[in-house]
């Protein structure tokens, strides 16, 4: 029928297969938090993910390959995030609902783990191709909501979308290390001030330089 969504329907062999990546994942996730990126083998990871290093083989040959899979895995999650902030009736409060689920409500380690993986960006290729796609999928989605919101009237028409979406994915970076180093950060004052630069930056009162090259231009 027309308008009938049919659920996805995986089978007891996919079902596994998807439990044993998470859990392998969780595993991984702990272990860089707990250990660093580079003091933590794949047999560490095996042992927090209670299998063999062969099993844990199969599913991911690399650290380099957990890294992606654990990238893929936020990947999905934002754009979750993002398909709800689409028709939201208030996208200010919204962005700002969204701000508080990754910096009060998630774990500290979830920011720790942001940090081991853009050190590991610094040095290697293959990390850092994966967080440089990862940043610039955020900025383009971003770039979306924000021109969607400024045809509806949501935000000032003299606002480059795109220059915004830059400014918001920074300050969320930043915002990222604050948590992750600093013990007096405090969630909801610091995300305060960076929604009162974008509702300002929204509202047409803060403009940006135009000029230089945007990421993924």
């Amino acid at each position: 029928m027309v308008g009938v969504v049919v659920p996805v329907v995986r089978s007891a062999e996919d079902e596994a297969h998807f439990e044993r990546r998470a859990r392998i994942l969780d595993a991984a996730e702990r272990c860089f938090v707990r250990s660093g990126f580079h003091r933590t083998t794949m047999q560490d990871i095996a042992a927090e993910a209670r299998m063999s290093p062969g099993n844990l083989y199969r599913y991911f040959p690399s650290k380099d390959s957990l890294v992606a899979g654990l990238t893929e895995r936020d990947r999905a999650e934002m754009t979750q995030d993002f398909a709800g902030m689409v028709d939201a009736g208030d996208f200010l409060a919204t962005l700002a609902a969204l701000g508080r689920k990754h910096l009060a409500e998630a774990p500290r380690e979830k920011a720790v783990l942001c940090l081991e993986i853009w050190a590991e960006a610094t040095r290697n290729p293959a990390v850092a191709e994966t967080t440089r796609d990862f940043d610039y999928d955020v900025i383009a989605r971003l770039t979306g909501l924000f021109e969607d919101a400024k045809q509806r009237g949501a935000i000032a028409p003299g606002v480059d979308p795109k220059a915004l979406a830059v400014v918001v994915s920074t300050f969320a970076n930043g915002l990222f290390v604050r948590r992750a180093l600093m013990p007096d950060f405090d969630p909801s004052r610091e995300i305060a001030y960076v929604m009162a630069v974008i509702e300002a930056a929204c509202d047409g009162r803060l403009s940006f330089p135009s000029g230089g090259k945007a990421p993924a231009d």
